[in-house]
């Protein structure tokens, strides 16, 4: 069945406008609540990133959740993963983030976990739902629920981070470049990496409530670029806004994205591990170097729906530990129970420690194919392949690439966008081509 308002990520919206508004995110609150309060007395973590409306919206969940009968433990600016952990650790039976993590301040969301520190199952999503279409009802005084400030919410979360590291790692003698985008890790990410001994330049991270993710963070490493160049650092480390996906930057100045991350993480388990029975699950969109490697290195590779749920899904079915998203959003479950920004950097910086290899030596591990991406807006959300002038021009675009390439279209989960990608040995055949099927697709959904 068809959910009403949850997406692949939460429920996520314009703030001010219909679900992102104060009175619809009060009844959520109190209808996850009545979900939870089926189970008994429980209590909820709430964390935020730092955008302004993080203040109403947190309010308004402490008060639906209070109404339902949940007590709420919050912690104020936690990256999603820092939730997701202390939701676990604290024994509390749901943590809730309030967070668009990559996208502009004027956009805001709620996420959800479950008891494990893991996505809420898609039969939770369905009972609070369920419970949105009821008149809100609240509980007697005498079961209130109650709410109290985490105060050691960050050093918590920043000894969680630490201990995923190797007993043998020591960052002294690196020059670290951070930047962490004006969001959430702004207080607990210099400090995770300066306390392993890592000299850490830190940018992005004087949040004022509207600059989250502008001109900084993993969808805007020109700036990190150009500091670690600046300041001649071994590598920089790019978070978004929420701190769930990482991005890095070699000593050269170029970009070193989520699939040449997760590769290089791949290979460093394998490399401890000492077999070859284990394999990495990517999606859609992961480059065709990243799969080429890893199969040619004796690991198994799988592609996903693009999600890190329909990833966590994968690496369930399959047994294994590692995944992830070229966008940065790398699971490495034998270290925590989602995507954590930071923890991938530690696994990539235990890498390059353990090896004595810069990330650049690391990272030409993997050949990346070109590949580009181009975002067509429409006017309301669609499948790309409903219409036959653009299967057809997509089977054109496939059989010109041959074997040495492939095309795909997805519509956005969370915006009303078709994301044309295409991908191939030859460059200047990969532009070509992705520019045609843009306009064909443009044209048939303006």
């Amino acid at each position: 069945m068809k959910k009403k308002y949850f997406g692949t990520d939460g429920i996520r919206g314009k703030v001010g406008q219909h679900p992102m508004t104060a009175d619809f995110v009060l009844k959520l609150g109190w209808a996850a609540g009545r979900v939870l309060a089926k189970q008994g007395r429980s209590k909820a973590v709430i964390g935020k990133d730092t955008r302004i409306s993080g203040y109403m919206y947190e309010s308004a969940l402490e008060a639906g959740l209070s109404a339902a009968g949940i007590d709420c433990l919050l912690t104020g600016p936690m990256p999603t993963p820092g939730i997701a952990y202390l939701t676990r650790t604290m024994n509390a039976q749901l943590g809730i983030v309030i967070s668009a993590s990559h996208n502009p301040y004027y956009d805001n969301g709620i996420k959800f976990f479950s008891s494990d520190g893991t996505k809420l199952s898609d039969e939770i999503e369905h009972a609070i739902e369920a419970e949105l279409e009821h008149e809100m009802v609240t509980v007697d005084s005498s079961q209130l629920g109650k709410a109290q400030r985490i105060k050691d919410a960050s050093g918590r979360y920043i000894e969680h981070c630490k201990g995923t590291s190797p007993f043998f790692m020591d960052l002294n003698g690196l020059r670290i470049v951070l930047d962490t985008a004006h969001g959430a890790a702004y207080q607990v990410g210099p400090s995770v990496f300066a306390e392993l001994g890592a000299e850490v330049i830190t940018i992005g991270n004087e949040p004022d409530g509207v600059n989250i993710n502008e001109k900084v963070g993993s969808t805007y490493p020109e700036t990190l670029q150009q500091v670690v160049m600046q300041h001649r650092a071994d590598l920089g480390i790019a978070l978004d806004g929420d701190a769930d996906r990482v991005l890095m930057v070699d000593h050269k100045g170029e970009i070193v994205d989520g699939d040449e991350l997760l590769f290089i993480i791949a290979m460093a388990r394998k490399d401890h591990q000492g077999a070859n029975d284990f394999g990495v699950v990517g999606t859609l969109m992961s480059n065709l170097g990243m799969e080429t490697a890893l199969k040619q290195s004796g690991l198994g590779f799988i592609r996903a729906d693009v999600g890190d749920r329909y990833v966590m899904e994968e690496l369930n079915n399959q047994g294994w530990t590692i995944g992830g998203e070229s966008s940065g959003h790398i699971i490495c479950l034998d270290r925590t129970t989602t995507g954590d920004g930071i923890v991938a950097a530690l696994q990539v910086l235990a890498a390059i420690v353990g090896s004595k290899k810069t990330l650049n030596e690391l990272k030409k591990g993997m050949d990346k194919y070109p590949q580009h991406m181009i975002n067509v807006r429409v006017g309301k959300k669609v499948d790309p392949l409903a219409s036959k002038e653009v299967v057809k021009a997509v089977a054109d675009a496939e059989q010109r690439l041959s074997d040495k390439g492939r095309v795909l279209l997805r519509a956005s989960g969370t915006e009303p966008l078709i994301r044309v990608m295409v991908e191939g040995s030859d460059e200047r055949q990969v532009l070509k081509e992705v520019k045609e099927l843009a306009v064909i697709v443009e044209q048939v959904f303006k």
